[in-house]
């Protein structure tokens, strides 16, 4: 094994562009670490092989090296919003294609400045580097992405997990800490394969061990408890095409689909959920079946949670909202986190023009206020999140520890036939198991489903087709260390960990746990 990696840097590092090439697939396979493929350990063979890679560069080599590797990585993963740009704005097929490519290599920078940091601060190539610094720093700058310029926390390493052993981690540490986890794992997998078989080699292995078989033990232990019987729950996916959901001619039809499929539920369910923007007016257009909602909620008993725009008159403003329908007076949620370029256009006077090109139904939304209230249905207080939000654990925790239910509301049809339903679903299993809570997520086109305390999907629908998904979610109460703590406690335990590490970033400190050397 020693003179196979001997070989292997040497022609690595004789054969820059070899080694670019290897670089652009280790990231072009990492999607399918991810759903609808979920191949969980490919999360850990691509981060490792970008890390043997890495070595023996200088920073501007490690940086194009991060480049390659990123846009690898997002021109496979996110390739879908191209569909949205092409198929659903108004632009030709060339420009959603270069709109799709500038978006994919602001992504890449992410990877291009860990590659440079890394080499840059850390020259030695030492085991502390390889099983700490790197880790710590390929985290941290996910968190990064996660939140400057609004956010993309898309293909954070830790959802891959997700039906891995270390998803026993989430609870305490959320998807970063489980993205740390995963890629201590890649450093630790380099570490035992980089030698011959001797005593020193059995502490690593052991490491790598105790860590999985760790996060297995956590993943049996119950976080939350239930708070009270289980509720039927009914999730009306409408199946409304993208093209013709915000037509004058179609609205009807809508409407008249949504509550004839709702009416048909009602010996059932106690809770029915519409997708987002289900209604296609505002709220202040449809009065005759908000009132139908009303007397259906008096007569049967049966609570709505409602995805519908709602527009303050006065002020000229609209948001992306849900509505609630209970024996309590009219709630809203109204969306917090819009999307960039979907539902409003950053940086309004440079490119308030794009809202002209990109032809987007309701673009131009309201954000709402930070801290809304909790929706009351069905005896419950509910944390709803709309679309993207989902994406955002730090939002989604501020529900808690009231909330005693998740919903989700969403539309990705914007999307089509992509990876882009089951990425979403995948990372709203994650949410469901950082918090504790059943998350109930209703979509217009699919994927609906209901989520348990474990992520684990109890019911689910099939995309792209007219239906009801019928069946019962578990109120649950109390506090996972996540929910307590949120991102805070992994990211304070990753700065302080590289504040530690660089003392012992030298090559003496290796010498038991020394990398073999090209």
């Amino acid at each position: 094994m020693t003179n196979f990696y001997s070989i292997l840097f040497q022609r690595l590092y004789t054969s820059p562009l070899l080694g670019d090439l290897l670089t652009l697939l280790a990231g072009g396979i990492l999607p399918l670490a991810f759903a609808p493929v979920s191949w969980y350990p490919v999360a850990i063979l691509s981060p490792a092989c970008l890390f043997i890679l890495w070595r023996n560069n200088h920073p501007q080599r490690a940086g194009w090296r991060g480049l390659l590797y990123g846009i690898g990585m997002f021109g496979v993963g996110i390739s879908w919003v191209q569909i949205s740009f092409s198929q659903f704005g108004n632009i030709p097929f060339l420009g959603a294609l270069l709109l799709t490519i500038t978006f994919v290599l602001s992504m890449a920078l992410y990877p291009a400045l860990l590659g440079w940091l890394v080499t840059r601060w850390f020259p030695h190539h030492t085991a502390t580097k390889l099983l700490i610094i790197l880790p710590a720093t390929w985290t941290l700058v996910e968190w990064l992405r996660g939140w400057l310029f609004s956010g993309f926390p898309w293909l954070s390493l830790g959802y891959s997990q997700i039906d891995s052993p270390l998803n026993g981690y989430a609870p305490l540490l959320g998807v970063y800490g489980v993205s740390w986890l995963t890629v201590t794992s890649a450093g630790l997998l380099i570490f035992i394969g980089s030698g011959k078989p001797h005593s020193k080699q059995l502490l690593p292995l052991l490491l790598l061990i105790g860590l999985w078989g760790g996060g297995w033990l956590l993943s049996t232990h119950a976080w939350t408890q239930p708070a009270g019987a289980p509720l039927p729950v009914a999730l009306i996916q409408g199946n409304v095409p993208q093209d013709f959901k915000w037509l004058p001619s179609s609205q009807q039809p809508t409407l008249q689909r949504y509550l004839q499929l709702t009416a048909q539920q009602r010996p059932h369910a106690k809770l029915i959920i519409w997708p987002e923007s289900a209604i296609p007016l505002f709220y202040h257009q449809v009065p005759e079946v908000i009132e139908s909602l009303r007397t259906l909620q008096v007569t049967a008993g049966i609570d709505f949670l409602i995805g519908i725009p709602v527009m303050d008159e006065q002020r000229g403003e609209y948001f992306n909202s849900v509505m609630s329908i209970s024996d309590h007076p009219l709630q809203f949620y109204l969306k917090r986190h819009l999307v960039p370029f979907g539902e409003y256009i950053p940086f309004q006077q440079l490119l308030g023009k794009l809202l002209q090109i990109l032809n987007i139904p309701m673009s131009e939304f309201t954000a709402g206020t930070e801290l809304q209230p909790n929706l009351y249905a069905a005896g419950q207080l509910i944390g709803v999140s709309i679309c993207y939000e989902d994406a955002f654990g730090e939002l989604i925790r501020r529900s808690l520890p009231e909330a005693t239910l998740l919903v989700n509301v969403s539309n990705d049809a914007w999307f089509g036939d992509s990876m882009a339903p089951p990425q979403h679903l995948e990372i709203a299993r994650m949410r469901a198991l950082e918090t504790g809570r059943y998350l109930l997520r209703a979509t217009n086109t699919g994927i609906s489903a209901v989520i348990d305390t474990h992520g684990q999907i109890t019911a689910r629908s099939p995309q792209f087709e007219i239906h009801s998904l019928r069946t019962q979610a578990i109120p649950y109460q109390g506090m996972t260390p996540y929910v307590r703590m949120g991102n805070k406690l992994v990211v304070g335990l990753l700065i302080l960990i590289l504040l530690i590490a660089v003392g012992f970033d030298h090559p003496r400190f290796d010498h038991w746990f020394k990398v073999v050397k090209s």
